[in-house]
């Protein structure tokens, strides 16, 4: 069967063209042939020139994500296991592969499509309806994958639930793939000890993009007075206790999350030092400032505020209210870790924001370190979407 012909209209595809992955609706100039939504089409420039095979969904304003350069590259079974093993093999080479991101989507090859690995459980999240097809073999491959480094994988959990399903015409799924298993499972990271559930969990379970920039905390917090704000599952409040902080203090608004903290301060023997309370950042934030209260290291790993460009406007006063107010909270000399984990948050748009909060906040800033998301998760270039982490460590100076 002839698969149906993409055409691009004049002058349109230029992310595509650079390396992106994606070809949006108004790039189009027409479709050939028939194709129903999820079936791989062949996408031509607007003078016949071949650019690859992808696959099609019209309910998405991204028409067609790319899953191949060579217009004759069969999307089989044979692809898909050269694609997992390009992916396995570049975490064992870039990360602890113990728990770690797999599968990141476009930055991988497979677009809409992540895969967790927490270590002997996989958890799938797919956001592409032309992924859907796939997404079991992909499993499969990557447990053969693994097996060949010895690696059993007892479980795996899709994760499939995220609002950008209903943008693909996808209703949202939670459920094992295959046999079910105990789906609590024990993970450490950088000589920290969680419990990660799987089914409950923010996402998949837990955020390992921040790995390398909680163990970059560490160094800083030695002897130190620790304030964590959005602690979440207790991530960087307890990466400082294990460096050695005498007194780390947690803040999250989730009750569940909290709750999850103290039980991972208590598998670390943290109990002692490290401590969680239930709050609004924004507003216990002044009222800690109000009662004099000064820490060594401040860090702030809040939330997206924003997940489209339109509401960037609002999202910069979220993030520039809460710098302001945790810049308020550091001792001279001491230490702030600010982050961003919105794509439409540039890195540009982010050191501008901290910028401003520091003249209101009367504070100067020494950057310390610029770092991004963790090496299992990439950032393809000309795929914007995959680079969303901004992380900033700076010195806190009173301006005298």
């Amino acid at each position: 069967m002839s698969m149906a012909i993409v055409t691009l209209k004049k002058g349109e595809g230029r992310t595509l063209k650079a390396g992106g992955a994606w070809i949006y609706d108004n790039e189009i100039e027409s479709i050939m042939g028939n194709a129903e939504n999820g079936e791989i089409v062949l996408v031509h420039d607007f003078d016949g020139y071949p650019l690859g095979r992808g696959f099609i969904n019209r309910n998405s304003k991204i028409r067609v994500r790319m899953m191949t350069r060579h217009i004759e590259q069969e999307i089989d079974r044979e692809f898909l296991k050269m694609r997992v093993k390009n992916a396995w093999d570049y975490r064992k080479t870039t990360v602890d592969t113990s728990s770690c991101r797999v599968i990141f989507g476009e930055a991988d090859f497979l677009p809409g499509l992540v895969v967790d690995k927490y270590e002997d459980v996989l958890v799938v999240e797919c956001l592409a309806l032309g992924m859907e097809a796939f997404k079991e073999t992909i499993v499969e491959l990557l447990k053969e994958v693994l097996a060949e480094d010895g690696i059993v994988v007892r479980g795996v959990y899709e994760r499939s639930d995220a609002n950008e399903r209903k943008k693909e015409g996808l209703p949202k799924v939670k459920d094992f793939i295959g046999a079910p298993f105990d789906t609590d499972v024990e993970i450490t990271e950088n000589g920290v000890h969680y419990q990660v559930d799987v089914v409950n969990g923010q996402k998949t379970g837990f955020f390992l993009d921040q790995k390398y920039n909680r163990l970059a905390i560490q160094r800083l917090c030695r002897g130190k007075r620790v304030l964590d704000c959005f602690t979440h599952m207790g991530t960087f409040a307890l990466n400082a206790g294990i460096a050695g902080a005498f007194d780390v203090t947690g803040l999250d608004i989730s009750e569940y999350a909290i709750q999850q903290a103290e039980e991972n301060a208590r598998r670390n023997h943290l109990e002692g030092t490290v401590h969680f309370r239930c709050a609004n950042v924004f507003d216990e934030l002044p009222r800690l400032a109000e009662q004099k209260e000064q820490y060594d290291v401040v860090i702030l790993d809040p939330p997206a505020f924003t997940k489209s460009r339109e509401a960037t406007k609002n999202a910069i006063k979220g993030y520039r209210e809460i710098n302001i107010k945790g810049l308020k909270l550091v001792r001279d000399g001491g230490y702030l870790a600010t982050c961003s984990c919105s794509h439409f948050m540039t890195q540009e748009l982010l050191a501008k924001t901290v910028r401003e909060a520091a003249r209101s906040a009367h504070k100067r800033l020494r950057q310390v370190e610029f770092r991004t998301q963790s090496p299992d998760h990439p950032i393809l270039w000309a795929a914007d979407e995959s680079y969303y982490l901004k992380f900033f460590i700076f010195q806190v100076v009173d301006e005298k």
